[in-house]
């Protein structure tokens, strides 16, 4: 066999293999007051010699809501297992996962606002008083089965915060939502992460991944990977703030993270639409986009970088759409504010 087929298959872990997640509070950048509350909690249960009461965490997509679940576990020396709203589809499922746990485990819920309103009843007693109430069998021979439940913490995580419902929401003894990273913060996880899979990156370079990575942790280590990639092949393996944007730039990705679909909404809205307001079907339909795609993926970093406005009527570009396009911002744009 080749030596480099043999090296291939007996080769250790790949970096690409190795968790970037930060095991504890001390690691994680970022999400300062919510950390903190966190430790807090933390430290008063562990004095207490009690269980971690239920957390609530809330915010878009990839800013930590699974890795402050894990740190949690960890601080608090005790197992954690996971699952999802969408998975747990009948009380069979939530029983099975509560009868496993131990006095002090987490349960982790992702996108815990998908959860069936049949299994948040159930749910609400296991919160609460720690014991389950299943029914077994159906018709004239249906009966009630209580379990009792060691306590435990149930940490919830959710992109809807505004879909939980309100018993369920007011079971939990926190909850913190996560905003959006700034680009120093967002540089010192790439540079955490860069030492980790042993890339060779400047402070400049980490700054320029960082200012493109939308806020968002997630996009952050993809880019850094991708960077890797573009570092080994064209720069002798090392990233400095120009190899960055260089590899950046191939993705499209231009200097403030706008990918082409976002300067395809913008473009849309301003030239075919004059500037809205334009329904969000319709905007979809112009750019040839799932209407959900630009509603949950795009639209939220465009409103909150001050580029696009939701109304009543439907979106409206504001004046910083139009300098970004390279037009010049009319007079009904600035009425806006």
């Amino acid at each position: 066999m080749p030596d480099f087929v043999t090296n291939t298959l007996e080769a250790p872990d790949t970096p690409f293999d190795i968790s970037l997640r930060p095991p504890m509070f001390s690691e994680f950048a970022g999400q300062e007051k919510v950390c903190e509350r966190l430790e807090v909690m933390v430290q008063a249960a562990q004095g207490r010699g009690d269980v971690l009461d239920h957390v609530l965490l809330s915010g878009p997509p990839g800013l930590g809501k699974t890795t402050l679940a894990y740190i949690l576990a960890n601080a608090m020396g005790v197992s954690i297992k996971n699952t999802s709203g969408p998975t747990i589809e009948k009380a069979g499922d939530l029983a099975g996962l509560l009868t496993t746990l131990e006095r002090g485990d987490v349960l982790f819920i992702d996108e815990i606002h998908r959860l069936q309103p049949t299994i948040e009843e159930y749910l609400y007693p296991a919160m609460e008083d720690f014991k389950l109430d299943i029914i077994i069998d159906q018709g004239p021979n249906a009966r009630s089965v209580r379990l009792n439940l060691p306590k435990f913490t149930l940490i919830g995580a959710t992109t809807r915060s505004g879909m939980i419902s309100a018993p369920l929401r007011s079971r939990f003894g926190m909850a913190s939502r996560l905003d959006y990273y700034v680009a120093d913060e967002l540089q010192k996880i790439i540079q955490r992460s860069a030492r980790i899979i042993n890339i060779d990156i400047d402070a400049q370079g980490a700054l320029e991944i960082a200012a493109r990575s939308r806020g968002t942790p997630r996009i952050a280590n993809n880019l850094l990977r991708w960077v890797r990639d573009f570092a080994q092949v064209r720069a002798n393996s090392v990233v400095n703030r120009d190899v960055a944007d260089r590899a950046l730039s191939m993705l499209d990705i231009d200097a403030d993270g706008f990918d082409e679909m976002d300067k395809r909404i913008l473009e849309a809205l301003i030239h075919k639409f004059q500037g809205g307001p334009v329904g969000l079907n319709s905007l979809a339909v112009a750019i040839g986009e799932e209407a959900g795609t630009l509603e949950e993926v795009n639209e939220p970093y465009l409103i909150m970088q001050g580029y696009i406005k939701r109304t009543p009527q439907g979106r409206v570009a504001l004046p910083p759409a139009y300098r970004k396009v390279g037009v010049d911002v009319p007079s009904k744009a600035g009425e806006l504010f």
